[in-house]
């Protein structure tokens, strides 16, 4: 059943509209099923139900719980976390914003053979993730839970963060539009991620092609203010020449 909807919200990235019809042809299960499925969907915020079918959301894009993200997309964001990860350098500080492309840079840490790494995050699966490591220190940022992120944000984790200067964040995003910038959907997740730019030397933004001509409710930062985007094949020419334009380097993970 997860299975079926994550192919669902996929065909809804590409085709825009989906209907009942169709659904219940392409995974040949009944249409009392297919609306099973979609009214599941409207109700996390994924889609918008239309007569006979739905509708991706226009805006804002919708916060959608980790547990659900870590299932869309997953090889692309494999060979975004691969190429990403890549960049880190021995002894360097990282910061590590929540989600779960982010994580997938995280989890190829091990594979670095590193001697020192001090990493910043308020990501608490990423954490977790890299807890075991004797060569990674961990600074987790206090705060607020939230608990569809696995993130902590808030007043206290902005405070420990603007002690802190890092050599490059990894920075999660849920829209990348060239007018609005970097966006997401929670206040408090926005203000930490503007800050974790300001503390960092480079600033890379891992996501996948989906997320590009989205805009969310609260913007992060301006185009301007990122170094590096690491995506998949899919992102548009267009949107590569807007990026290129704004100053950042647009690198496809393959």
């Amino acid at each position: 059943m997860e299975e079926r909807r994550r192919h669902i919200l996929d065909l809804l990235d590409t085709e825009k509209r989906v209907t009942v019809r169709q659904l219940a042809e392409i995974f040949s299960v009944s249409s009392v099923t297919v609306r099973a499925d979609l009214e599941a969907l409207a109700q996390m915020g994924a889609l918008v139900r239309s007569h006979g079918g739905a509708v991706k959301p226009l805006s804002p894009a919708p916060d959608l719980p980790i547990s659900l993200k870590e299932r869309l997309r997953q090889n692309e964001k494999a060979l975004i976390g691969k190429t990403a990860a890549a960049m880190i350098r021995d002894g360097e500080t990282v910061i590590f914003d929540s989600g779960t492309t982010t994580a997938a840079v995280a989890k190829l840490i091990p594979t670095l053979r590193l001697n020192s790494l001090t990493v910043i995050t308020n990501a608490l699966n990423i954490a977790l993730e890299l807890s075991n490591l004797p060569n990674v220190r961990i600074i987790m940022l206090g705060g607020m839970v939230r608990g569809a992120a696995l993130s902590m944000v808030g007043p206290h984790a902005e405070q420990a963060l603007s002690n802190l200067n890092a050599d490059r964040v990894f920075l999660g995003v849920d829209g990348i539009d060239p007018e609005v910038g970097l966006s997401t959907p929670d206040v408090l997740e926005a203000q930490l991620g503007s800050l974790m730019i300001r503390v960092s030397r480079e600033v890379i933004v891992v996501a996948d092609s989906s997320k590009f001509m989205h805009r969310s409710l609260s913007v992060i930062a301006k185009l301007d203010s990122i170094h590096k985007i690491v995506t998949d094949e899919g992102i548009r020419a267009n949107m590569v020449h807007a990026l290129e334009s704004a100053g950042v380097e647009v690198i496809i993970a393959r």
